[in-house]
């Protein structure tokens, strides 16, 4: 039995959205996106609206300070990118789910979701290698950071860790965390039908 670290915020993610992490990973590889290039494009356009829709929260002011380097976190410039070198079309603008405005709260659980993704990205890379897919063909946004993918999480979690949050913030930053799986998987059956 795995005891969980209460006192790190990134674990208690992980645990609260454990069944939706799996549920998601598992509704991708059914989708087989690395079986083709016209897989591997539903993919991306699931990546391209995530990442859209998250977008707002790496310009937010109240990350600022808790997180420095959000901006050059961002990876909705790379799929861009990608989606031009494939040939493909960007998908029509979703309703933003920060449309409202941003809670600094709800979006530390997002952010959790769109950074963690990052960690999963080294296996994903090799199999669009399969499709002659790299980081310099179609999958920039799957490239490994600078300071490597260990690295990188390590820095957000830290930062994550030490955000001073009150139990009605950590409430909505589990919300925030189970709210980004809950879009993801909705786009993903959208993208994958």
């Amino acid at each position: 039995m795995t005891t969980i670290d209460i006192t790190s915020r990134a674990r208690r993610l992980a645990e609260a959205t454990r069944p939706m992490h799996s549920e998601l990973d598992k509704l991708i590889m059914a989708g087989q996106p690395f079986a083709s290039r016209e897989n591997y494009t539903r993919f991306l356009r699931m990546q391209y609206r995530l990442h859209r829709a998250a977008d707002p929260l790496f310009h937010h002011a109240a990350y600022a300070v808790m997180l420095p380097d959000l901006p050059e976190r961002r990876r909705l410039p790379a799929l861009m990118d990608d989606m031009i070198a494939l040939g493909v079309e960007r998908p029509e603008k979703d309703a933003s789910p920060f449309a409202d405005g941003v809670d600094p709260a709800t979006g530390l659980g997002w952010l959790y979701v769109i950074e963690g993704s990052n960690l999963g990205a080294a296996i994903l890379l090799k199999l669009a290698a399969k499709l002659d897919i790299t980081p310099g063909f179609g999958a920039s946004h799957l490239a490994t950071p600078e300071d490597g993918r260990a690295g990188h999480w390590r820095g957000f979690v830290s930062a994550l860790d030490a955000a001073e949050l009150d139990d009605n913030q950590e409430r909505r930053a589990v919300e925030g965390a189970k709210a980004a799986f809950a879009h993801a998987l909705v786009l993903t059956r959208e993208c994958f039908a």
